[in-house]
């Protein structure tokens, strides 16, 4: 074996790779050090050519109907209320009485126009508000209780039939009001009527009591039809309370109405009382139900919750058969344009409470 070795000597490697493996370090040439050189960047695009989104027809089709779809609805409010204006302006001219103002309405001679708003005007608002303040509270618990108190399986279901209540036909409610509530109300109104007649709400009104076709059986039926709107937007009101909120105050040791006060409440404050404006806005337009239950009379607005008499809209639908003339016509469309003018600024004033708060954007 060894002499094979002495035959067969070890080669040495030559070159760079030999002289690694087997020469001497003295013969291992020097490495040159590695640049690092920067990556040439991409040149920026030109100020006249800017960076271009890719936009799919599909997006343009979406965009173009939100748009037109958002028009579409300034355009048909600017026309309803150029039209009412155009109707009513002749009538307004030849009208002998203070349109504003005045409590008399002769609007049947066309050529003896002596109409005005205010009688009509005073009863709407009134019997509107008052079916707020029957609304509000009783509205307020039923969303408290099914955000905060009720179980989940009994929340919806709850809930549901609350919403339903908005579906039944104003007719219904006005028969219900007519037939079933008024004579119900009767001992109930005379005990108000005898105890509290010094004060102007109960005084005896301008029709009579016992029929019960007053403002305080339209107003409790336009409680009843309030309910569902303000219940539904004040339920997803307080529903959208940060939990972190609430579960901080009951580590802190407050109970459920605390958490209520302190946190549920202050959420929604603002949401409730736009909810309960667009509800009064409901209250005011509102021209079956009303038409049904109140009665007419020629005596005018004392303010008691036992009167009678006309909302603007049900004085425009109960001479609606009787628009024979332009200028006959034409005085009810001026009462009608100072309804929409009234509910266009109830739902601005609804809208002004959650301009700008972050919790409704």
């Amino acid at each position: 074996m060894s002499e094979i070795r002495k035959r067969s000597p070890r080669p040495v490697a030559t070159g760079s790779a030999g002289d690694r493996r087997g020469g001497s370090a003295t013969e291992t040439s020097a490495e040159a050090p590695i640049s690092v050189e920067p990556r040439p960047k991409d040149p920026p695009p030109s100020e006249g050519q800017p960076n271009k989104i890719v936009t799919r027809p599909g997006d343009r089709i979406f965009s173009g109907l939100a748009k037109g779809s958002g028009v579409l609805i300034v355009v048909m409010i600017v026309a309803i209320g150029a039209f009412l204006l155009a109707q009513a302006i002749p009538s307004l001219v030849d009208n002998k009485a203070n349109f504003l103002f005045s409590r008399q309405w002769v609007a049947g001679d066309p050529n003896n126009l002596s109409f005005g708003v205010l009688d009509l005007l005073l009863v709407t608002v009134f019997s509107s508000i008052f079916a707020l303040a029957i609304a509000m509270p009783i509205s307020l618990g039923i969303a408290l209780f099914l955000t905060q108190y009720a179980p989940r399986r009994l929340a919806r279901p709850f809930a549901y039939i609350v919403d339903l209540l908005a579906a039944v036909p104003s007719i219904i409610y006005g028969l219900w009001g007519a037939v079933v509530l008024a004579p119900a109300l009767d001992p109930i109104t005379g005990w108000l009527n005898s105890v509290f007649g010094w004060f102007f709400l109960f005084d005896t009104g301008n029709v009579d009591r016992s029929i019960g076709q007053t403002i305080f059986t339209a107003g409790i039926v336009l409680a009843v039809m309030l309910l569902p709107i303000i219940t539904a937007i004040s339920r997803e009101v307080f529903e959208r309370t940060p939990t972190m909120q609430i579960e901080g105050a009951l580590a802190l040791g407050a109970t459920r109405w605390e958490v209520v006060r302190t946190t549920v409440l202050p959420f929604g404050k603002a949401g409730y009382i736009s909810a309960s404006m667009l509800g009064l806005g409901r209250a005011l337009g509102e021209t079956i139900a009303v038409m049904i239950i109140l009665a007419t009379t020629s005596r005018n607005f004392g303010w008691s919750l036992f009167d009678g008499g006309d909302t603007i809209a049900s004085k425009i639908a109960r001479a609606a058969a009787e628009f024979n003339d332009p200028r006959s016509a034409g005085a009810y469309i001026a009462a009608g344009l100072v309804l929409f003018l009234l509910t266009f600024v109830v739902n601005a004033i609804a809208r002004s409470f959650i301009v700008g708060k972050k919790e409704y954007e």
